[in-house]
């Protein structure tokens, strides 16, 4: 069989899949049929936005279904007879009855060098965990999440040591989307072999929530640069602080939390120790926190309801912020 008569079904939703999917039409792997997620209400005005997945797909002309449950769009898979399965960054484990469908089966298109990082977020962890190399695993999916035997992994060294999530995502689908392509001819071949993991070195991701993104100024700069670069944009890396406020006409002193959010920083060993989370300037003008270890210099930041400012920007409004102890 020739590989562009291969009837293939793509599955995937954020931008990693994206940039797999379009690479895999632009060298002649055009999909069938895309599935992807329903569209999700985005920002503070919860406008519903389609995937970039989908989005790519509508700009090719391919077919996009986005079944609330995959199981309940098994029957359609099974008329559509689809000789191969590709999967990158669902984020659900795709049932048995829809395993068994393909010829060639279905492979999946996991952005860690498995068995380490099964699971969800293997991005946001390699930049958690300041790990110095990741990479990408092409195996063939199984009823358990990110289990399967190996059919391929490229390793990349993380060079630049201030990555953020956004350009380890976008670097990584380069070389899944590449590495793909160089499996592909192997597979519909039959002359690709395949190799269990390892149980044993199995290391697993968690789903992110809202509360990931607290900072804990008890840690040390470097661990909370790291959460920064790991979780911004989503979920976002946060603080709050107290900010006085007086009612004139009863002379009542009330105390607010705020919450900011922390957009980009820089880690500087101070000469002094200050309070946990104390904010200061350094004799260069440097905005600077106080970490468990170390401090951070915050270059980039967005109070609650404001825009994203640059920190000089930021101080020419709020010079009450110097000296207040984040929490």
């Amino acid at each position: 069989m020739e590989d562009k008569k291969v009837k293939i079904v793509f599955i995937g939703t954020p931008e990693f899949g994206a940039i797999v999917l379009e690479k895999l039409i632009k060298r002649g792997h055009k999909p069938f049929l895309v599935i992807a997620e329903p569209d999700k209400p985005i920002g503070r005005k919860q406008i519903l936005t389609p995937s970039p997945v989908k989005v790519l797909a509508e700009n090719y002309n391919i077919p996009v279904v986005q079944p609330e449950k995959l199981k309940d769009w098994k029957k359609e898979i099974r008329k559509i007879k689809p000789a191969l399965i590709i999967v990158a960054a669902y984020g659900h484990i795709i049932p048995k009855e829809i395993l068994e469908i393909p010829t060639y089966g279905c492979i999946n298109v996991h952005p860690s060098l498995l068995p380490k990082y099964r699971g969800p977020s293997p991005i946001q962890y390699a930049i958690l965990n300041g790990d110095e190399k990741t990479g990408v695993t092409i195996m063939r999916m199984t009823e358990k999440f990110d289990v399967g035997p190996v059919l391929a992994n490229s390793e990349w060294q993380i060079a630049n040591k201030k990555i953020t999530y956004k350009e380890l995502e976008e670097k990584l689908a380069e070389i899944g989307a590449e590495l793909l392509i160089q499996t592909l001819p192997k597979l519909f071949a039959g002359t690709i072999s395949q190799q269990p993991q390892d149980d044993s070195k199995a290391t697993y991701t968690k789903i992110l929530t809202k509360d990931d993104g607290k900072i804990d100024w008890q840690k040390s700069a470097k661990e909370i640069e790291r959460q920064i670069r790991a979780l911004n944009p989503w979920p976002g890396t946060f603080t709050t602080f107290k900010v006085k406020s007086q009612k004139s006409k009863v002379k009542i002193t009330i105390q607010n939390l705020k919450l900011l959010k922390i957009l980009k920083t820089d880690v500087i060993v101070c000469s002094k120790k200050r309070k946990i989370g104390e904010v200061f300037l350094t004799e260069k003008g440097k905005l600077v926190v106080q970490c468990g270890k170390d401090c951070l210099i915050i270059e980039k930041l967005q109070l609650e309801g404001g825009k994203p400012l640059q920190s000089q920007d930021f101080l020419r409004g709020h010079r009450d912020f110097i000296g207040v102890i984040l929490q």
